[in-house]
Order: C-alpha cells, then sequence, then structure tokens
C-alpha cells in the first residue's frame, strides 16, 4: 500500500449527487470507492470515471444492513491500510406517510436508510479514519431536519435531524483523533431525483426555483464542490458544523 494514496469511499454513488461527489473527489486525486445497490450501474459508473483518467472500485451493498456494511468497510480498509474520507450520501424520502396511517416498518425503513446507515459506516470505518493524516467524515442533513419535512414526510424530517444530531456527537467523539465530521444539507437540486415530477408537472418543477433566493435549483457538482472543500486541508479547522446549500432555500423566502 502506497501511504501517499487518499482513499475515499462514497456511498450512494451510483447516480445523482453521490457520483458528482465520487468524480470531484477522483479529481482531488482520491482513490474512489463507490457503493450503490444497483450493480449494473455500478459497474458503469466505475467505467466512466476510470475513462477519466480516475481510480475507482464499485462495492455493492446495502447501508441499511449492518453485517454487508461491517464487512465491506473491512475490506477496505484492510486492502488499503486506512481510510481518508467516508461521504455518507446515501439516504432518501423512502415514500410519503403520515403518521396515522404509518406502519412501524416504513418507520423503521426510512430511520434505517437515513440515520443507520450513518451509525454503521461510520463505525465501521473508525478504525481505518485513525490511520490517516487528515480524516474527515462528511454527512448529508435537509432542510427537513430543522422544518419536520413536508406533507407525509415527517419521518424523513426526524431521521435527518437525527443525522444533525449524529454528526455532531461524532464530531466530540472524535476529535482526539484528529477525525473531523461535519454534514452538507443540499437544497433542491436538478437531479434525476426529480425527474418523475419534472416530467409530468414542469409546471409545479418550475416553480419550486421561486422559494430559492438565488432563483434557481442548483447542480449536483454544487454539492460535490463543498464537499471536495470539506474533505481537504483547507477545511483543517472545520468540524461539528452543518453547511446549508440550497441558495438561500432554508430562509423559506
Amino acid at each position: 500500500m502506497n501511504s501517499s494514496e487518499k482513499i475515499a469511499i462514497v456511498t450512494g454513488a451510483t447516480g445523482g449527487i453521490g457520483f458528482e461527489v465520487a468524480k470531484r473527489l477522483g479529481k482531488d486525486g482520491y482513490k474512489v470507492m463507490l457503493n450503490g445497490i444497483e450493480d449494473e450501474a455500478g459497474a458503469d459508473r466505475v467505467k466512466e470515471l476510470q475513462a477519466e483518467g480516475i481510480t475507482a472500485e464499485y462495492y455493492g451493498f446495502d447501508v441499511t444492513k449492518e453485517d454487508e456494511v461491517s464487512a465491506n468497510i473491512k475490506t477496505i480498509g484492510e486492502k488499503y491500510g486506512k481510510i481518508d474520507v467516508l461521504v455518507n450520501n446515501a439516504g432518501g424520502l423512502g415514500g410519503r406517510s403520515r403518521f396515522e396511517e404509518m406502519t412501524t416498518e416504513f418507520y423503521r425503513f426510512v430511520m434505517a436508510l437515513n440515520l443507520d446507515s450513518v451509525f454503521f459506516t461510520s463505525r465501521a470505518a473508525i478504525p481505518y479514519l485513525k490511520k490517516s493524516e487528515y480524516p474527515s467524515i462528511i454527512n448529508y442533513t435537509s432542510n427537513a431536519g430543522w422544518n419536520a419535512g413536508g406533507p407525509g414526510a415527517g419521518i424523513y424530517g426526524t431521521s435527518k435531524a437525527g443525522v444533525h444530531a449524529i454528526t455532531r456527537a461524532l464530531a466530540k467523539d472524535l476529535a482526539e483523533y484528529g477525525i473531523r465530521v461535519n454534514a452538507v444539507s443540499p437544497g433542491t437540486i436538478d437531479t434525476p431525483f426529480h425527474a418523475q415530477i419534472k416530467s409530468t408537472k414542469p409546471e409545479v418543477f418550475a416553480s419550486w426555483k421561486n422559494n430559492i433566493l438565488l432563483g434557481r435549483l442548483g447542480e449536483p457538482e454544487e454539492i460535490a464542490s463543498v464537499v471536495s472543500f470539506l474533505s481537504g486541508k483547507d477545511a483543517s479547522f472545520i468540524t461539528a458544523e452543518t453547511i446549508q446549500i440550497g441558495g438561500g432555500q432554508a430562509l423559506g423566502i
């Protein structure tokens, strides 16, 4: 293992923001370990990155499954002797449900997808992050963590509030090892995540920019650039922070 190699893991990296983050970190000089649950897409994304001169590997595992997470993170850590950056990008709305009709299964799924996943991956990576010179964990929260989410997204908001708290808790817990832990909070970003409403209700999609101070939706690359910053030496004195990347959307104009 070349000690000068920089190793980054990005969960949920087979598309959207996660893939752009992986690409940006690859261009920053990291060997990028992409995670996902769509193996064919994962293989395609690795080829795309390799075509740009980026060293990339794909690891197919479900971030909500403790054993899968632990085994795969250990495989990466043992292979390279360290992990420099862990980007907990995987997550999602999971669907919508009002609390009165909400099943326990739905509740547990959304919490697992957004909060358990951060715990599982971070816990597994810590021994290998300790071996890095500039270790960093970057999580994803959401405006919903503050405003509790829109109709039917209450448990999503609850899970993201948990991510906000666990980010700060991990930062406290890991500071003695020099491991920085921060979060980004993307606003409405123009990704395939919104493809359905973009095609079926274009007027609704177009109206979203009216609630954003800068008057437009964000681009995945604009999230990737902030993750890049938080991962690097320029952010060496930043920990326990959550950076809003929403063009002022959080002000709720």
